[in-house]
């Protein structure tokens, strides 16, 4: 593992580290006036991407209408990526997201305190590794000597370097090139990077409107890489039953998303003034769930965790248990079964 990398969750850590040293304060010192002027509360969710659960739950209002009938105002706040979304729950910004399994790594790392509240999806469509048209990269092992694109820090950071190890390569085989996705797609169309290491939907975007290719994908190599529902942990204790409401409602959002997959690609389709069949083929790959975190996703969860340890990702051995929080979805998905 090179230094780089080593440096730059290091960095991670320790900007997280002053953001909940500095924002603790005024954080609780805006919670505590609100109390005091009977201010009504106020619910921040993150979002990613354009065809996820929550962005189609923003883009109809689906939880203005639930948090509504509780007095709750509900913000949004949109982020190219996990990772930002952590130095917003350090800072008191954000209440609830959805994130990759890396950034949760790297959040428990910086002592960000926060619960993973719900498993997403296992994972193994999510990430791809992606070549140009026309590459001469036909297999992992040829990725040696290449510049490959990846936001640093997300999902498909970690899925790179599993992937690297699962061809006997290191990041010192490669050259990675820092890109959020909007940086990446114009440098995998015009040469500059090689490859480009990323998550959907801009993997079938760029599938079908250049011709790219998948050279690997979670699922090729079998790795089970569980995305998560995130909540800042003093806002689920201080509001279980709103944690919980969030959880209902963003389990109803989910039911209707898969129930009309056609109906929803249609409308997100003529929303982003993209062809209906990338997004029915992004839907149909993404299949969403909402889950406790079993037995399974914890296991492969935390094996993500000791890989990124193993290479020096990050600086201390986790135990990830610890931000794993059940009792809330599961009370949610019981209330929904009674209803």
């Amino acid at each position: 593992m090179s230094k780089k990398l080593v440096q730059y969750y290091s960095l991670l850590a320790v900007i997280i580290l002053l953001l909940l040293s500095g924002c603790a304060a005024s954080s609780s010192n805006s919670e505590t006036s609100s109390k005091a002027t009977n201010k009504e509360i106020v619910v921040n969710i993150g979002v990613q991407g354009k065809t996820g659960i929550l962005t189609y739950a923003r883009d109809h209002k689906y939880f203005e209408k639930a948090f509504e009938k509780e007095g709750v105002k509900v913000t949004w706040n949109e982020f190219a990526s996990g990772p930002p979304h952590f130095e917003a729950l350090a800072s008191g910004r954000l209440d609830f997201g959805s994130v990759g399994g890396t950034p949760v790594i790297a959040g428990q790392s910086g002592n960000v305190d926060f619960k993973a509240i719900g498993v997403t999806a296992d994972g193994r469509k999510g990430n791809s590794i992606l070549v140009p048209k026309g590459s001469s990269i036909k297999e992992l092992k040829d990725l040696k000597n290449k510049k490959i694109g990846v936001a640093k820090g997300s999902s498909a950071y970690n899925f790179l370097y599993m992937a690297l190890d699962r061809a006997g390569l290191t990041d010192k085989d490669i050259e990675i090139i820092q890109l959020q996705p909007d940086e990446a797609r114009p440098a995998l169309d015009n040469g500059s990077i090689d490859a480009w290491s990323v998550w959907e939907p801009y993997v079938t975007t760029a599938v079908f409107q250049t011709g790219a290719k998948e050279l690997a994908t979670g699922e090729d190599l079998n790795i089970n890489a569980p995305s998560f529902l995130i909540a800042r942990t003093k806002f689920t204790e201080e509001h279980p039953d709103l944690t919980v409401l969030f959880l209902k409602t963003y389990e109803e959002v989910r039911r209707h998303y898969v129930e009309n997959l056609d109906e929803v690609a249609k409308e997100i389709a003529q929303s982003q003034k993209v062809d209906v069949k990338i997004i029915e083929t992004v839907l149909k790959k993404s299949d969403p769930i909402l889950s406790p975190a079993t037995a399974e996703f914890s296991k492969a969860h935390q094996e993500q965790a000791d890989f990124l340890y193993s290479v020096g990702g990050i600086n201390k051995k986790l135990d990830t248990s610890k931000v794993i929080e059940n009792k809330f979805v599961e009370q949610a998905l019981k209330e929904l079964t009674n209803k």
